[in-house]
């Protein structure tokens, strides 16, 4: 009777302790998280934290999402409850300074018509059905708006980037200064070459949009202070003071997006009509020592994987250009934002890129060539009349060179003595951001874009990603340190790495066995039809005994080798099917079996104890 009142007692005990549990979990412990996920999905970066710590003012986010009409999607939803998940995260982590409202616009409400004010994408679910939406819109104290306008499913990785920037651009609302110093006519001029005026690049039009730009002068001995990034484009010779105004730029903490080339087609100041070329080169080898890397001097990347066709002669015939080269998604860093979100990129007689062997800096390789590689000697273009040569003497050396990288960590000065007049300079610094690009020509709208004229207005139709990828360069360099830091996460839906290893190993093992008894089997039944077949259908059964006993001993084979083939294509599947089974008698099974083996363990660890 007294071990049962203990018993009871202890049983009661248990039970009060478990209502304080939870009753203290729910009010005291309301704000912890524990993130168990590989990649950390739902821990926010120290970037994000310090754009949140940063608020100065407090700002309201709206996020719209038609819950209600998206029952039947489940890919859907589970993205939109993470994204929902993460902004709850920011709310948190800002405290008061951000407002969050989820909301869901149902067909012909307000709700709606207040997405389509923001400028939100309803995206229809069927052709004259109701639309969708999954969006977000944010508005800062100044009455200020941007937005989200729908979030991509295949963007996932780059979800807390995105909100990370709409907060820092509503913050911090002024349009970023680009300074461009180019030693290319981007800005229109005069060909000598064709003796014709030309007008600007699109790609000018299309940045100037987006950020305020300053013009800089090859001279300049100072980078305007108000210049979030520089934009160096063909930096052919520049004098001293100018180069020490990019190193002391760079080393203060200012974004460089620099395009180099070994030789510059657009370049047409460097060439008259009749004459040989002089110099079409450009690169900043003392800037770039100091950074960690190079260009490779006097050399032009040939690719016969990504070599584009040409027209030529006057039938215009296709030929494979081996230094003009389309890039695919494969060739570009899936994890920085500046390429993750293109699909081609178009490049014409690009340089390459290498790291230095001792850098402190990190190179990360933002563009690749495929591994049917090799260079070429500059010179070798300077007359080049038939591109047809190049994929002939193409030959791969099996190496993938970088063409654009990233350039960060600490560095030193390249002028660490100063120059005449300027000896108190910047010696070192604990992190630059700078990104290389060994090409010029995919700048120019030939590379990437036709123009059309309409009633006077330039409207670009864009056929490659190359603007795109300047412009996310620069988007991406115009934040803040902390935006930048902010780095590519995992996505929510992984895929079935496991499954995936032993569907490869068992088609690797079996594949090889499955072709050769198909092959078996269309030879038993060809012969088994030669055997069967008869100019007179009535005299197709009058064989001989040995033909009959030959007819019997084809269709037992074909039988064998089917049932073995069965067996072959079973044994494909049967270590996925085994993975599941063990799976399943891990969670239904082997788990609680662990649990009560553990309770009655401890049952009678108490009972000898008290015994």
């Amino acid at each position: 009777m007294k071990k049962l009142m203990v018993s009871s007692a202890g049983l009661a005990l248990i039970a009060l302790a478990f209502l304080a549990f939870n009753l203290f979990a729910s009010f005291g412990l309301s704000g912890v998280r524990l993130d168990l996920t590989e990649q950390k999905l739902y821990t926010l970066s120290s970037g994000t934290e310090q754009i949140l710590a940063d608020l100065d003012e407090p700002m309201e986010l709206s996020f719209f999402y038609s819950d209600t009409a998206t029952k039947d999607l489940p890919a859907l939803r589970t993205y939109a409850k993470r994204v929902e998940e993460m902004l709850k995260a920011y709310q948190r982590e800002a405290g008061d300074k951000l407002k969050l409202s989820i909301i869901d616009p149902e067909p012909f409400s307000e709700e709606e018509d207040k997405a389509a004010e923001f400028g939100l994408q309803g995206i229809p679910l069927q052709q004259g059905g109701d639309s969708i939406y999954f969006g977000l819109a944010g508005k800062n104290a100044e009455g200020q708006v941007q937005v989200i306008p729908f979030f991509a499913l295949d963007q996932e990785e780059f979800l807390e980037y995105e909100l990370s920037r709409l907060v820092q651009s509503l913050a911090k609302p002024e349009r970023p200064v680009v300074g461009v110093l180019a030693g290319l006519q981007v800005n229109g001029g005069f060909d000598m070459a064709a003796r014709q005026p030309t007008p600007a690049w699109m790609l000018i039009e299309e940045i100037r949009q987006l950020f305020q730009i300053e013009s800089l002068k090859r001279d300049v001995d100072l980078i305007p202070q108000n210049v979030s990034v520089l934009l160096l484009i063909h930096p052919k010779q520049l004098p001293e003071q100018t180069l020490y105004a990019i190193d002391q730029f760079v080393l203060r903490g200012g974004k460089l997006l620099t395009f180099v080339d070994p030789f510059s087609e657009a370049d047409t100041q460097a060439e008259m009509p009749g004459e040989m070329v002089v110099d079409k080169a450009s690169d900043l080898p003392e800037l770039f020592k100091a950074w960690g890397l190079r260009m490779v001097p006097d050399q032009v990347l040939g690719d016969g994987s990504y070599a584009m066709s040409v027209s030529m002669g006057q039938d215009q015939r296709p030929v494979r250009h081996a230094a003009w080269l389309s890039l695919p998604k494969n060739a570009l860093d899936k994890d920085d934002i500046s390429t993750a979100s293109l699909e081609t990129i178009t490049v014409a007689t690009a340089g390459m890129l290498e790291p230095l062997e001792g850098a402190k800096t990190q190179f990360t390789p933002l563009i690749r060539s495929s591994q049917y590689a090799m260079p070429f000697d500059v010179k070798r273009f300077g007359m080049l009349a038939n591109p047809e040569e190049l994929i002939r003497e193409l030959q791969p050396t099996g190496e993938r060179y970088t063409l654009a990288a990233r350039i960060s960590g600490p560095a030193q000065s390249a002028f660490p003595d100063g120059i005449e007049g300027q000896k108190d300079g910047l010696k070192q610094a604990d992190n630059i951001n700078v990104i290389v690009v060994a090409d010029t020509d995919m700048l120019t709208d030939r590379m990437w874009v036709q123009v059309q004229d309409f009633f006077g207005q330039r409207i670009p139709q864009p056929w490659a990603d190359n603007a795109g990828f300047a412009i996310n360069a620069l988007d991406n360099l115009a934040g803040s340190e902390a935006l930048i830091s902010v780095r590519s996460r995992g996505r929510f839906t992984r895929p079935f790495e496991v499954v995936d290893a032993i569907q490869r190993e068992a088609e690797v093992k079996f594949r090889e066995k499955e072709q050769a008894l198909q092959a078996q089997l269309a030879d038993t039944e060809q012969k088994l039809a030669q055997l069967q077949q008869s100019d007179d259908p009535s005299k197709v059964m009058e064989l001989t005994p040995e033909q009959q006993a030959a007819v019997q001993q084809f269709v037992q084979q074909k039988l064998a080798i089917r049932k073995e083939l069965r067996n072959v294509r079973y044994q494909l599947n049967a270590d996925i099917e085994a993975l599941g089974g063990t799976l399943k008698f891990l969670n239904i099974a082997l788990v609680p079996l662990l649990l009560t083996l553990a309770v009655l363990a401890m049952w009678l660890w108490r009972r000898r104890r008290h015994g």
